[in-house]
């Protein structure tokens, strides 16, 4: 089953729906559930009872929307199970803020048609800002039209990233980057959430996101937000067309080839090192 876009227009307001529901009970739950009711699913990764409610929430809602498809989603809630159209779910993108109290949380859900994200959409929970797009359809901030920002010079940009949870080689090499990024831009910023990075890309605050060790569905969404408002997303090695979100490079389009120039550089400086 292939949807038309009059399709995905009717699947994207009843999935909004069903996301600023999960939203709201976060939100609601913000400043009350904390660091000691979570779980550790490993080293520095949590998980509350917060994430998996809003997920069995997201999957009773976006699964009456399209009872055919499947789910991928971060807390396993549900069958995983991936067919032609799947719905890949983040239910609380930035767990550890929420825990601590930083109200950058976000909640993030992407429909893809085998391969290919055909709708996506973030919710800035504590902001009350829903990003959404559809394939070839524009990308959107509460039903405004958004696009990416226009700064064409590096030193004039602002850079975000994150961190991995487990430290390999790479942490290394991306610290070098974030000290020629902090050095050599406006800035550095850590947000704690990947689907709100890639908002801010969309939207015009940052200008380039780049970050490894990432998930499907941290970044399915986001990827195409940023296509949408006129961005660029590939991963390290510069594949425009990637779209597994395990890692990525996100910009405004005109800063990629500098952006991604600069990480491949300190990438092969710590491959050497390693070697």
């Amino acid at each position: 089953m292939s949807l038309s876009k009059e399709q995905l227009h009717e699947v994207l307001k009843s999935a909004i729906n069903a996301v600023q529901q999960a939203g709201d009970y976060i939100h609601s739950q913000f400043g009350v559930i904390s660091i000691l009711h979570a779980d550790e699913k490993s080293l520095n990764s949590l998980v509350s009872i917060v994430d998996k409610t809003a997920e069995e929430m997201l999957v009773k809602g976006l699964g009456a929307i399209l009872p055919e498809a499947g789910f991928i989603t971060e807390e396993s809630t549900t069958l995983q199970e991936r067919k032609n159209l799947s719905w890949i779910i983040d239910p609380l993108d930035g767990t550890t803020n929420f825990l601590f109290g930083v109200p950058v949380i976000s909640v993030s859900v992407a429909l893809k048609e085998g391969e290919e994200t055909v709708l996506g959409i973030v919710l800035d929970i504590t902001r009350g800002q829903m990003f959404s797009a559809i394939k070839d359809g524009g990308a959107f901030n509460n039903n405004v039209p958004i696009h990416v920002s226009q700064r064409k010079i590096l030193s004039d940009a602002l850079i975000a990233t994150g961190f991995p949870y487990h430290a390999d080689y790479r942490l290394e090499g991306q610290l070098k980057m974030v000290d020629y990024f902090v050095r050599n831009t406006r800035g550095v910023r850590r947000l704690g959430s990947a689907a709100l990075d890639l908002a801010y890309v969309a939207c015009g605050i940052f200008d380039v996101y780049f970050e490894y060790h990432l998930n499907e569905w941290d970044t399915a969404a986001g990827m195409l937000l940023v296509r949408e408002a006129g961005g660029k997303c590939s991963n390290m090695e510069g594949n425009l067309t990637y779209e597994e979100g395990r890692e990525v490079v996100a910009s405004n389009g005109y800063l990629h080839e500098t952006a991604l120039s600069t990480i491949q550089s300190m990438q092969s400086q710590i491959s050497l090192s390693v070697d």
